[in-house]
């Protein structure tokens, strides 16, 4: 990153200047003048200029004309925020509420991230994202299919460990009470201990050579309730909330706002852009076109993964928003509440 070495280069007094305008713009969303800058600084307002315009000669600061104030590119945001943003602790009313949903809030994993998103997004003010763990694959006992119309078609599985998940899927034409019992059979019979991912390969070696005592339209159905959980397979484990947030802070950008809407509807990419956050501990920050996914919205990402009892990194929970973000106060919400799910993970293991 070039932040650091561009950071080492300036003296105090620039430092000084180039960190009050960033903190300002952060606080309101306006260009900083070297007028309101002279306040609790005792420099005129002509050297602020023209330490203003060397910093905007290196790429640091802009401004949208010329009269006006500066603000900082994204280049200076990144700067700022490696080398001179003060992240404290979380503050103890954020703690206590991050606390309060955690700890209030049902056994099942799926409710307790919900909760967690919701709390991320209120807390913020931006659009939440929360990868959920990997579902650990149970072996399969039972398989069903279930008619409900002539072009729909229930199929449910039952796990080993009592869980129950269904799928409605459109089956092939011409389907029969008959068909639809043969190829339930077929695949409980086929499962015979083995998890949803070792029945699909199996179905898939198989099938064809069974095709002689197996029903045409029982293998067809066999093949088409068993896609569901493919594609469910394939779905991102991604939990987004707080969009209408992000009206606040862009009113006056609604192009730029449609543009990231259109980006948190793209939840696989999302997804599989915070799976790369598992990689690696502890908060990171994507400020603008450093994050693909959000290069045209202009927007930043923070996010921190997350571990289970057996110190893996198994999820990630992380705050979008426009580049303006506090993120003074953002980065020790989302480290904070990354460490408190893991712990409840890990304790609910135990």
């Amino acid at each position: 990153m070039p932040g650091p070495n561009l950071l080492a280069d300036l003296n105090d007094r620039s430092r000084e200047i180039f960190r009050r305008v960033v903190e300002m713009y952060l606080e309101n969303g306006e260009p900083v003048g070297s007028r309101t800058l002279t306040r609790g600084m005792s420099v005129s307002a002509a050297t602020i200029r023209n330490v203003m315009q060397d910093l905007e000669l290196m790429g640091l600061l802009e401004s949208p004309h010329v009269s006006a104030g500066r603000f900082p590119t994204q280049l200076g945001l990144r700067m700022f925020v490696d080398g001179l943003m003060e992240a404290g602790p979380i503050g103890p009313e954020d703690r206590a509420m991050i606390v309060d949903i955690v700890g209030n809030t049902a056994r099942d994993t799926g409710a307790l991230l919900d909760r967690v998103s919701t709390a991320l997004s209120m807390l913020t003010r931006g659009a939440s994202v929360v990868l959920m763990p990997r579902q650990e694959e149970a072996p399969v006992h039972h398989i069903e299919f279930v008619s409900l119309a002539p072009d729909r078609a229930l199929v449910i599985l039952v796990l080993a460990d009592g869980r129950v998940e269904n799928r409605l899927f459109a089956p092939p034409p011409g389907q029969t009470p008959g068909s639809l019992r043969e190829a339930g059979n077929y695949l409980s019979a086929r499962a015979a201990g083995r998890t949803l991912s070792e029945l699909r390969r199996d179905l898939a070696d198989h099938i064809a050579a069974d095709r002689r005592k197996l029903d045409s339209l029982a293998a067809q159905l066999a093949q088409a309730g068993l896609a569901q959980w493919e594609d469910a397979a394939s779905d991102p484990r991604l939990i987004v909330r707080g969009r209408a947030n992000l009206l606040d802070h862009e009113a006056a950008d609604l192009d730029r706002v449609r543009s990231l809407f259109d980006d948190l509807e793209r939840k696989r990419d999302i997804a599989r852009f915070l799976e790369l956050a598992e990689e690696a501990e502890g908060v990171r920050i994507f400020i603008g076109s450093e994050n693909e996914l959000f290069s045209l919205s202009g927007s930043s990402l923070v996010v921190s993964s997350y571990m289970n009892a057996d110190r893996k990194i198994v999820g990630a929970v992380g705050v979008i928003g426009p580049t303006r973000l506090n993120y003074g106060r953002i980065v020790p919400i989302v480290d904070y509440t990354a460490q408190l799910v893991g712990r409840v993970l890990s304790d609910r293991k135990g």
